[in-house]
């Protein structure tokens, strides 16, 4: 076999596994029989990394040739044999898997195909059953079965059909893979001798490998021992050296740790009792401090709060002494103006009010007193009533009073529980007093007044004296027969008082007589209406009423209904639509509508007849006017039995249930005839209650409040009596007083006869009336009479009274009032025990505490109702109370949820009210004890809003908050908890814990945190405090987001407004491989999202102070991105804008107040000074001139600014930010910053990104904000120091003011600025108390032009750190003179006279620009003593020009040249002009200085010498070389008095001036130059007018001829103001001899105002050199 035909079929069943570019080749043809093989020998094709081990191996071997040796011929092995063997290996794998891959396709064809078959066998068996069903319905005629079974059969039929069709391709499928199969197969036989060639390669490759592990494992032992032992033998030197340095270092650490014990111990002890001393000392000096500033503060706080006591307490006297001075003198100034002796009428008005007082203070010891007293009369009655009791007849009550008093404890307990809000009538409380104009009125109405009040005190004194013997008994409903009470109607039922309906308005249909219909009797009418009478109520004259009804049949077949008419007198008003329905079934209905319109104001009534198949019927008409339908609650009220002394107050209910008004008054039976009038007490009416109460409550309640119709003023008892009181002391001035404030209008005053009888009358009896005796009601409105029952002795009361009414058609309702007073040696003494709010399923005890007053022992029986025996019980039930003594007795209470059902006689359901009569059986007592326990039994139910929470989505990294409301359905509160939270959520508030008030509803939040991606189904258990369970079921789902924030949560710190708090967090990209494409997984699933780059972006909310760097961006997977989250609180513009308004509304206000006070000033200025008189004229000129200034700002304060116009940075805006910053309180808010996450890769450039919700992560920010403690209060509040445009080199210095408004002292330090920046600080920082400023100072000096500059300074502090932005501008100067610089020769001058030269300065920068101008001469750094001509005096100044720096200077100190402007600054764009001023005070020519114009910034403009010269005339001659030192003394010369010469003899005795002119001849390539030289002749202008013109002339010029010289001009006249030049020539002549100096001398003469004479001496010379 041949390679070529081994490679071909291998490569088809390579190509089919997958495997491309593999072959297989055994190297056993020959090179020519496939080419390709020489590339395979040549180039060896690289290993694959799971073979790269070979190569190493290879590397390893050194020449052993282990691995490349054969087994049986020795030959080496190539490194591509050994590689051909693994590729072969792994081909021959990979086809046996394909061939594996082939066997499991073709059993799993076959087994399809098996099972296909199977379908289609019982598929065709079906078939033919359903042909047979077909066939037998056919023949059964069952049309209905055969569509059914052919419907089936077409069903059939098409699944077999697809059957058939999948049987068919499952086989080809089958063929294709046998097919396949052996094709594999046939490759396989192949391949098999090759096979067995890898396999022989194998177990040699498997030999030669274990070979070379055995001698590379015994050379590895070796070289192991080897080891070992050296290293043994260096670990036994180093032992052997630790043991020794071991043993000396623990010999130095001995030591050294006992001299370190004994130098600590007293260096403990001494370092100890410094600390004390120190401590010591300190303290001492804290306390001394603390005691000092505590001894301060409190004088200050002590002197101010006592010079503000006493200045209030100055202002108040001296306000109250103006007020009382005032109103005297007002009514001193009334008085005398009546005629009316004021001086006796004060006098008298004085004893009056010393009287009034005396009598205060005698009634009130009266009244303690008269309490003293009634308080021993009481314990007296006491102990005499006590003997007596058992003498008391007892009177059984009737059943009417059991009943009554079961009801009245009903309606006790309904009004305990559910308060009703009192109505109009009842909450209105007055009281009327009335007051007599004539004096003999005056004083019986007082003397009434007094007696009525004894009245009322006994009255008092009685009742707490009843109310010490009093025993309630209360009957109870148990002994009473319930259903005849129900049935008639006695049990709050309201009585009607109107008489009987007619029979037709009774709202039933007429009836005809009984039929039978299909064997059934047929009773009532075939038809019935709904409603069953047509009923206009309250119908008004001329109004359109319409009405619906509804007929039923409800006859036993099929009816019709026929309209026949109306009664004949309704016709005119009632009109009826009514459509035949024809024929109706059982059941059905027609409508009908009737139309009403009367013209009458009278009732109406009729009948709307029909005829139908059975018979005919009809439906009644009514209608009503408006009525007075007045009722009351009940007829008779029975007080029942009670104890003597009690108070027992019922409440009759008037309802007027008409649509009409009327007026009631109550009228009893006997009638007074009055003869005379009395003013009556305020009407007292107790509260609308049905409870009872004691007669001390009861009075205390009456004397407190009241209720009256007529008015609604409240005033107590005692202030009437002592304004009755005060009206009988006040009787004389009662005339001259009347018009004042605090007298009573007559129109208070009733003289209502028939209330004053009926109240005589019924005072009389123990049972009274309230005080609600007459009134109006209105229509639906009711009211609440009283009647109180008070018993004095034992019997029984009673009293008739009828309630009248102004409508003529409404009947007096009569009331019948029953009481009885009965006395019981045993008595409950809590007859009504209130167990108040009960639960389900709770044990409740109770004691019940009975008293006996009888003389001997009894026998007790405690009896609980049948219904109640499993709820309630009493121990003991049997027992013996002794005489004079009480039995206590247990009450057990386990209501349990079967209440409802055992007792419904005593439950009610609705408001779980429980009454529960309980007998108490006594011995020989025909009548037993009856008490009544009620309580109010209530659920214990906890009740969620809903029972399923579902979380929905929820990241890893986030948390997820739902709320659920949980409702306590109890009327009491309760105790909750949620007990076994999962880790995974937490609940909130107080972790789940609290407690729930009746009928309360708390919002849970329930916070679930997934830790893992998967889905969450649990249950969260609320118990209450009573250990019952209330299960909510919750669900959520876990998802894992591609990247995960590393904070999720940022709590900021408590950040001052204006500062700053950053906050660092990471954003995570925790994927790894972006290469590997995984399936999108189930997002239940803990498993990653698929792998590749992701987008961000960050939105926090608009308009708030959250920034975060960056909000955006792109994560590869594996990195992680920085994110910076900077909270900048700051106030917002519409905060500031609105505390601008507020503040100009106050100032508004201000200003209004202060208008106010001004204008009631001028008013007591004129009631003071009443015009009339001159002065009043100029008083009343005054307030017009103070009105005319306060126009405009009142004008100008009414108009509030628009918000918008308020421009940020104007005055008052910084105002209102200051404003608000000191007013400042603490806030904190929340945020909630979505981070949304894109799915997958980014796209394109065109395309948008895809964000799924899932992927959004959240981060929550907390920020809270507190008031700054460091404020700017410079540069309008801003933190902006702008320098603006500062020339280079300049320094501008800016201040700020900070401002401590904290409590607490601040110690302020800055941030370090840049120290190559243009910015410094330039004082130091320090410590600064509360409400203390300081004032820092920077500095800012540009260092480069056409530059910005922006810097942060950071002021530091304990609390927040304040931000200072510094910038600025740095612009280069450009500033030009006019003068270039270098000399400045301001010429001759005479001395004592001056000539100045005007510089300008152009500043063509944009800054201004400072400038100054330096003298040398006037400079402190210029050396003193002249050490700057050192340099001239030393030199050789003969051909030297070196001048000095500075020159003569003037005898009188002063500087000899002077400068105006010596400094200032210059505008942009302008120019300055500078003016220099020679001005020399004796002749020198040495006169010269320095003058250098710099600016600001030590750049120099221009620099320049100064020179010049002065002389004593007019004239002078200038050049020649110099014969002396250019440094003169600036002493003056000698002077010495000398004689008088004349003008001739000083001309010629003057001296000659000697001039040398040194000429020097060049002379180069044998010619020479002559030498050229210039003296310069001048005149000095001069001011003086007497000055001339000066005159020259050369003496002996033929001489300087001879010698080669020539002068010219020999002569001359120089004016004034001007100067010639002389030129000297010479000219060597033709026998000059090298070298020789020609010298001659000659004289010049000049003539001005003086003659001078100069010797010139010329010197030539030829000189070879240059000059």
């Amino acid at each position: 076999m041949d390679v070529e035909d081994r490679e071909s079929p291998l490569d088809v069943a390579s190509d089919r596994c997958g495997l491309l570019g593999v072959q297989l080749s055994t190297h056993e043809g020959s090179e020519e029989d496939d080419p390709n093989q020489e590339t395979l020998k040549d180039e060896e094709p690289p290993l694959s990394p799971d073979l790269e081990w070979l190569e190493e191996l290879y590397e390893e071997d050194n020449g052993d040739g282990d691995l490349a040796v054969v087994a049986d011929s020795g030959k080496r092995r190539s490194y591509a044999e050994t590689a051909r063997m693994f590729k072969l290996r792994r081909n021959l794998d990979q086809l046996d898997c394909f061939h594996r891959q082939k066997e499991h396709d073709v059993i799993k064809a076959r087994e399809e195909l098996k099972l296909c078959r199977q379908n289609i066998e019982s598929l065709v068996g079906q078939r033919d059953n359903l042909e047979k069903e077909i066939e037998r319905q056919k023949a059964a005629d069952n049309s209905v079965a055969v569509f059914r079974l052919r419907v089936q059969h077409k069903h059939l039929c098409q699944k077999l059909q697809s059957e058939e069709e999948l049987e068919g391709h499952i086989n080809t499928d089958l063929k294709q893979q046998e097919l396949e199969l052996s094709e594999v197969e046939v490759e396989l036989g192949k391949f098999s001798s090759l096979r067995e060639e890898v396999q022989e390669e194998e177990r040699v490759f498997q030999v030669l490998k274990a070979q070379k592990a055995a001698t590379r494992l015994q050379q590895e032992r070796k070289a192991s021992q080897n080891l070992q032992l050296k290293i043994q033998h260096l670990r036994d030197k180093q032992a052997t050296m630790l043991k020794k340095e071991e043993a000396e270092c623990q010999k130095k650490i001995e030591e050294g740790q006992a001299s370190r014990k004994i130098a600590a111990k007293y260096l403990k002890e001494t370092i100890k009792r410094m600390h004390q001393q120190e401590a010591e000392k300190e303290q001492k000096n804290r306390e001394l401090l603390e005691k000092r500033i505590q001894a301060v503060k409190s004088l200050k706080s002590n002197i101010a709060a006592t010079q503000e006591s006493l200045r209030v307490q100055q202002s108040r006297a001296k306000e109250n002494a103006k007020k009382k001075e005032q109103q005297q003198r007002q009514l001193r100034e009334s008085l005398q103006a009546q005629g009316i002796n004021s001086i006796k009428h004060i006098y008298q008005q004085k004893q009056l009010e010393e009287i009034k007082r005396k009598q205060e203070e005698f009634e009130e010891r009266q009244k303690s007193k008269r309490v003293e007293i009634v308080s021993k009369i009481l314990q007296e009655e006491q102990l005499v009533k006590s003997r007596q009791r058992h003498q008391a007849l007892l009177l059984k009550p009737s059943a009417t009073d059991k009943f009554t008093s079961l009801r009245r404890v009903r309606e006790k307990l309904l009004y305990y529980l559910v308060p009703s809000p009192p109505s109009a009538t009842e909450a209105r409380a007055t009281i009327q007093l009335r007051e007599f104009s004539d004096i003999s009125s005056s004083s019986s109405s007082s003397s009434d007044v007094e007696d009525l009040e004894e009245t009322m005190h006994q009255e008092v004194d009685h009742q707490s004296l009843a109310e010490s013997l009093a025993e309630p008994e209360f009957s109870g409903l148990w002994d009473q027969n319930y259903k005849k009470l129900l049935n008639e109607n006695t049990t709050l039922v309201p009585t009607e008082v109107k008489t009987e309906e007619p029979a037709m308005a009774s709202g039933k249909l007429n009836i005809p007589p009984v039929k039978k219909v299909h064997g059934k009797e047929l009773k009532g009418p075939p038809f019935i209406s709904k409603p069953e009478d047509i009923l206009f109520k309250d119908f008004e004259v001329g109004k359109m009423y319409k009405k619906k009804v509804i007929l039923t049949n409800v006859s036993y077949i099929t009816n019709h209904c026929k309209l026949l008419g109306i009664s004949a007198h309704l016709k005119d008003f009632i009109s009826i639509i009514f459509e035949p329905p024809g024929s109706l079934s059982t059941g059905m209905s027609c409508d009908m509508q009737a139309v009403f319109q009367s013209m009458l104001n009278e009732d109406l009534e009729g009948e709307v007849q029909f005829a139908s198949a059975v018979g005919s019927f009809s439906v009644p008409i009514r209608c009503t006017i408006k009525k007075c339908d007045l009722e009351v609650d009940s007829q008779i009220v029975d007080f029942g039995s009670h104890v003597v002394g009690q108070t027992i107050s019922r409440t009759l209910t008037l309802t007027n249930k008409g649509a009409l008004a009327t007026l009631f008054s109550l009228d009893t039976s006997t009638c007074l005839t009055p003869e005379t009038s009395r003013v009556p007490l305020p009407s007292q009416v107790s509260a609308n209650t049905c409870q009872e109460t004691s007669s001390q409550n009861t009075t205390s309640d009456n004397q407190r409040s009241s209720v009256s119709k007529g008015t609604g003023e409240l005033q107590p008892k005692q202030e009437s009596q002592e304004l009755s009181e005060t009206l009988q002391e006040e009787q004389p001035v009662s005339e001259a007083s009347a018009t004042g404030p605090e007298a009573i209008p007559e129109n208070c005053v009733s003289t209502n006869v028939d209330a004053q009888m009926d109240q005589s009358q019924s005072d009389s009896c123990d049972i009274s009336l309230g005080n609600d005796r007459d009134g109006k009601i209105g229509p639906f409105e009711s009211i609440k009479l009283e009647v109180v029952f008070t018993p004095s002795i034992p019997g029984e009361s009673k009293l008739d009274f009828h309630i009248k009414f102004s409508d003529l058609t409404s009947k007096p309702i009569r009331i019948q009032v029953r009481g009885v007073a009965v006395s019981f040696p045993i008595c409950v003494v809590q007859p009504s025990i209130d167990l108040k709010i009960c639960m389900f399923d709770r044990l409740y005890q109770e004691s019940i505490i009975v008293q006996s007053r009888a003389s001997t022992a009894l026998k007790l029986t405690f009896e609980v109702c049948p219904e109640m025996r499993k709820h309630m019980e009493i121990l003991p039930k049997t027992g013996f109370i002794q005489a004079q003594s009480t039995l206590n007795a247990q009450l057990k209470f386990l209501p349990r949820c079967s209440l409802s059902k055992d007792a419904k006689r005593f439950f009610d359901i609705d408001t779980g009210v429980l009454e529960v009569p309980v007998t108490v059986q006594v011995a020989s007592q025909v009548k037993p004890v009856h008490f009544t326990v009620h309580a109010v039994v209530t659920s214990s139910d906890l009740q969620f809003d809903r029972t399923d929470v579902d979380f929905g989505y929820c990241s890893i990294y986030q948390s997820v908050k739902s709320s659920v409301r949980l409702t306590n359905l109890s009327l009491l509160p309760q105790d909750f908890g949620f007990l076994g939270v999962p880790e995974f959520i937490e609940v909130q508030p107080n972790d789940g814990f609290g407690t729930l008030l009746p009928q309360e509803t708390l919002e849970i939040d329930l916070i679930f945190s997934a830790n893992k991606a998967k889905e969450y189904i649990f249950q969260l258990s609320c118990k209450s405090g009573i250990n019952r369970d209330f299960l909510l079921s919750c669900r959520a789902v876990g998802v894992r987001p591609p990247l995960e924030l590393s904070h999720s949560l940022v709590q900021f710190g408590a950040t001052a407004v204006g500062d700053r708090s950053t906050a660092i967090l990471y954003l995570i990209n925790r994927q790894t491989n972006p290469k590997i494409k995984q399936p999108i997984p189930p997002v239940v699933k803990d498993t990653m999202a698929p792998v590749a780059p992701r987008l961000f972006s960050f939105t926090p909310p608009k308009n708030t102070d959250i920034s975060i760097t960056p909000s955006a961006g792109s994560l590869l997977p594996g990195q992680r991105c920085m994110v910076q989250v900077t909270f900048r609180p700051r106030l917002l513009d519409q905060e500031i804008k609105e505390e601008v308004l507020r503040l100009l509304h106050r100032a508004r206000l201000l200003c209004e107040k202060d208008l106010e006070r001004n204008r009631y000033a001028e008013h007591e200025n004129k009631k003071v000074f009443p015009v009339g008189t001159t002065k009043g004229k100029k008083a009343s000129v005054s307030p017009k001139i103070s009105k005319v200034p306060d126009g405009p700002k009142t004008d100008q304060l009414s108009e509030s600014p628009n918000p918008a116009d308020i421009q940020p940075g104007s005055q008052q805006y910084e105002e209102a930010r200051v404003s608000l910053l000191y007013s400042f309180t603490q806030r904190h808010s929340e945020y909630t910053v979505p981070c949304f996450v894109s799915d997958g890769a980014p796209p394109e450039e065109d395309q948008q990104p895809t964000w799924s919700p899932f992927n959004t992560l959240y981060l929550k920010l907390q920020c809270p904000v507190v008031q700054p403690p460091l404020v700017v209060i410079s540069n309008n509040g801003l933190n902006i120091i702008d320098f603006h445009q500062v020339a280079v080199g300049e320094k501008v210095i800016k201040r700020f003011v900070v401002q401590n408004i904290s409590k607490e002292s601040l110690d302020l330090r800055s941030s370090v600025l840049d120290i190559h920046g243009p910015f410094s600080l330039l004082n130091a920082l320090r410590c600064i108390r509360p409400g203390e400023k300081h004032t820092l100072a920077l500095a800012f000096s540009p260092s480069l032009g056409k530059k910005e500059y922006c810097e942060t300074l950071e002021v530091h502090s304990q609390k927040m750190t304040l931000e200072m932005t510094l910038c600025g501008e740095g612009v280069v100067t450009a500033v030009t003179s006019s003068h270039p610089g270098g000399l400045l020769d301001f010429g001759y001058v005479l001395e004592k006279e001056s000539t100045s030269q005007v510089l300008k300065l152009q500043n063509r920068s944009a800054v201004a620009v400072g400038f100054r101008v330096l003298l040398a001469s006037l400079s402190p750094s210029e050396p003193q003593g002249g050490a700057d001509k050192v340099a001239v005096l030393l030199a050789s100044y003969i051909n030297s020009q070196v001048q000095p720096t500075v020159g003569t200077q003037n005898y009188s100190g002063l500087s000899v040249f002077s400068v105006v402007p010596i400094e200032g600054s210059i505008a942009p764009g302008q120019s300055q002009d500078i003016t220099v001023t020679f001005q020399p005070d004796h002749p020198s020519v040495n006169y010269s200085d320095i003058l250098t114009i710099e600016l600001t910034n030590k750049s120099k403009v221009c620099m320049m010498d100064l020179k010049g010269a002065a002389s004593s005339n007019n004239m002078y001659l200038y050049g020649g070389d110099l014969l002396t030192v250019p440094v003169e003394s600036l002493l003056p010369p000698l002077i010495t008095s000398q004689p008088q010469l004349t003008a001739e003899s000083e001309v010629i005795e003057k001296p000659i001036m000697p001039v040398l002119v040194t000429l020097r001849a060049r002379c180069s390539t044998g010619a020479i130059t002559p030498a050229v030289r210039e003296l310069q002749v001048g005149c000095i202008h001069s001011t003086q007018p007497s000055k001339k013109s000066v005159e020259f002339h050369w003496d002996n010029v033929g001489s300087l001829q001879q010698q080669g010289f020539s002068v010219e001009p020999s002569k001359g006249t120089v004016e004034a103001g001007h100067k010639r030049t002389i030129t000297v020539t010479w000219t060597p002549q033709s026998g000059y001899k090298p070298y020789e100096v020609v010298q001659t001398c000659v004289t010049l003469t000049l003539k001005g105002d003086e003659t001078n004479v100069y010797r010139v001496t010329l010197m030539a010379l030829v000189s070879t050199t240059a000059d």
